[in-house]
């Protein structure tokens, strides 16, 4: 039978930010219940290789989850595998509900850290060589320096697949890009840069065309693109293929109970990160203005930890909207 489990802090994701906060809240005493649908560490554990975090020259995905749920479990901290969470509510009594596929939580905080997926192209092979080891990436600014001196293929026409194709062709010796329009949905100034950077004949931009598969045995060896208007194909010969056509926070189960934006981002005040639930943080990529990396991510999880103890003092505090510490 499903049963109310009463608790200070309940953080709804263990990924790298929840994670964070789960060491520092645990540290500090409170009773820590960690709520993971799959397996500690998200999507970090997808990765293989790791050299943009601070303090480490490399290291893999798997590792630096099991080092940091090792971390958080020792200071107490309490993280069930397999729970999901399916519904958030503010009781008349203060305390924050969420209820899952189990049991029913009570807390004085949730700390909201779901994370978010990258959204995927759905084409064969993207499963498959999915790491940077492989060649399928989803971060330029993480993973460009595995690709020195190759060629990759990125496909997308937001600011990010700019900002990022940009990037790369400081690292591969060609950057094939791909973007299904004409035009593109980037800020005119960062497409202005593409372009001035198409002329050194590093980039080459191929419009109205989309990727079908991307090729190989162990690694990347090619992708088929294709044109849209035409529905010719061809293969280009390729060491990685890099996707930035989004990201999609799992906060589904949230719509009609937070403020979402457009595409789905937790919307909070920018400096402590608070919802307008009172008692309800939101830290990491599922939220508003996140900036997608490991690194930020993770100081995410330890501000809203630090924060959390200005709301258990004074609860009032969740209206200040000049706060100061």
């Amino acid at each position: 039978m499903p049963s109310e489990i009463k608790t200070d802090v309940v953080i709804v994701g263990a990924g790298p930010t929840g994670l964070a906060s789960a060491m520092y809240t645990a540290r500090d005493r409170y009773d820590t219940v960690v709520l993971e649908k799959l397996v500690p560490g998200g999507q970090i554990n997808n990765t293989d290789r790791i050299e943009n975090f601070p303090g480490f020259k490399m290291i893999s995905g798997s590792d630096l989850a099991v080092a940091q749920y090792e971390q958080a479990t020792a200071f107490g901290a309490k993280i069930k595998v397999g729970v999901q969470a399916q519904a958030l509510a503010r009781r008349d009594d203060g305390l924050i509900e969420v209820k899952t596929n189990e049991d029913t939580f009570l807390a004085r905080v949730v700390i909201l850290s779901p994370g978010s997926d990258f959204r995927k192209l759905g084409v064969p092979g993207e499963d498959k060589f999915r790491s940077a080891g492989s060649g399928v990436s989803y971060c330029g600014m993480c993973d460009a320096p595995f690709f020195r001196d190759k060629t990759v293929v990125t496909v997308g026409g937001g600011n990010t697949a700019v900002e990022d194709t940009i990037h790369l062709s400081r690292f591969a010796k060609k950057v094939i890009m791909v973007h299904r329009r004409d035009e593109f949905r980037a800020t005119k100034i960062l497409v202005e840069e593409l372009l001035e950077e198409e002329k050194k004949g590093v980039i080459e931009i191929k419009y109205d065309s989309v990727i079908t598969s991307i090729n190989g045995d162990n690694s990347v060896g090619s992708a088929t693109i294709q044109n849209v208007k035409t529905k010719e194909s061809h293969d280009v010969d390729c060491d990685g293929v890099f996707i930035f056509i989004g990201h999609v926070p799992n906060t589904k189960w949230l719509e009609g109970t937070l403020d979402l934006n457009e595409q789905g981002f937790i919307k909070c005040d920018p400096q402590f990160f608070r919802t307008q639930i009172p008692g309800v943080f939101v830290a990491g990529d599922c939220r508003v203005g996140a900036a997608m990396q490991l690194a930020t991510a993770v100081g995410d999880g330890v501000t809203v930890a630090v924060f959390m103890k200005e709301y258990f003092r004074d609860p009032q505090w969740w209206n200040k909207n000049n706060a100061v510490i």
